[in-house]
């Protein structure tokens, strides 16, 4: 589940409490950087420009677009968890944990904790993506989600985080992430990502798809499919010792040969015994110091748009839309840094 970044005042991963974009800053944020907060600043308004005069598609092929602006749809109550499974500390409090100082870092019992955890969530979104047709809700799949968490004797990590009132998210086609799941149907040509986090005996596993519903435009088959292009990427190059800026980098260089946008107010993140740690994983060109250790989990979750990359975020205070409409993708991992590079956790 991605952040937002420490930079934007409402957002934080794809999870922190309310994230109302243009209020005050959130305080699980206000860690005092001095003159290396102000220099990702530049780097962020670089950033936008190329946004602006390169990336952003033409206004006019977007407007060729006519597919109906996503509304929300009826939220049903909250799915209960039997009392034998672990909950995370954070479990009925609204208010959101933030994230947490200090990389993840695991011994041999942890990795495994870790591998078990990566390994559930990999499978719970395969079933999740299997679901996906034209004519099924959103509140279906995390319905079906929630099940087989519990059945596995592990907890839905998005369900009451910061008041989050559901066990997965779905965000579908303009929707950049933290989509509630509700009575909306899947619509043939929807793009929709399911991002889905377990708590597994006390480690959690982050993972996300973006999955084709039905016939599918090329252009968004293109977006989708560059966007996991994009994660791959920059997994290929992640070791120990390597700078975690280089992620941004390899992840916008892709991005930018097809004209899409990269979305900057969300991040990647440390993972483990929390939900949210450091090391926070930009997805843009930055000039961020930081390397990554040995025995290190985090994740990364590029969110490619066709058109702006700025989002809009519901009175929920969680979905987050691009403002224009446009589509966006994203594809997400968890992380172990091994001897080798990278060992991804978050697959079957």
């Amino acid at each position: 589940m991605a952040c937002s970044s420490p930079l934007q005042p409402r957002l934080l991963s794809s999870f922190l409490g309310d994230r109302r974009l243009m209020q005050s800053p959130n305080p699980l944020l206000s860690c005092k950087r001095g003159n290396k907060n102000e220099a990702m600043q530049l780097t962020r308004t670089l950033c936008s420009l190329v946004d602006l005069l390169f990336n952003k598609r033409n206004q006019d092929e977007l407007s060729k677009v006519k597919r109906k602006r996503l509304r929300p749809g009826k939220v049903s109550p909250r799915l209960k968890v039997p009392d034998h499974i672990v909950k995370p500390p954070y479990v009925n409090s609204r208010q959101s944990p933030g994230i947490a100082s200090g990389p993840e870092i695991h011994d041999v019992g942890g990795v495994e904790c870790m591998r078990a955890s990566g390994k559930l969530a990999a499978r719970v979104l395969e079933h999740a993506g299997t679901l996906v047709k034209p004519g099924i809700k959103t509140d279906e799949i995390d319905k079906a989600v929630h099940q087989m968490i519990i059945d596995n004797g592990a907890y839905p990590s998005p369900l009451g985080y910061g008041g989050f009132p559901k066990s997965v998210c779905t965000s579908v086609n303009e929707c950049i992430c933290h989509g509630i799941p509700d009575s909306r149907e899947l619509e043939d040509g929807d793009i929709i990502n399911i991002d889905v986090t377990v708590y597994l005996n006390g480690y959690h596993g982050d993972t996300s798809a973006t999955f084709l519903c039905g016939n599918v435009d090329d252009e968004a088959k293109k977006l989708v499919e560059v966007t996991k292009e994009c994660l791959h990427k920059a997994i290929s190059i992640c070791a120990p010792g390597v700078e975690f800026n280089r992620i941004g980098k390899t992840i916008q260089n892709h991005a930018d040969k097809f004209r899409f946008g990269v979305v900057q107010e969300f991040v990647g993140h440390g993972v483990g015994r929390v939900f949210h740690s450091d090391p926070v994983i930009l997805h843009y060109r930055n000039n961020e110091h930081g390397r990554m250790l040995l025995g290190q989990t985090f994740t990364i979750e590029p969110m490619l748009t066709m058109g702006s990359t700025h989002p809009v975020i519901w009175a929920d205070n969680w979905t987050a839309v691009t403002e224009d409409g446009s589509l966006s993708a994203q594809f997400e991992h968890t992380l172990l840094i091994t001897e080798n590079g990278a060992e991804i956790l978050t697959q079957c």
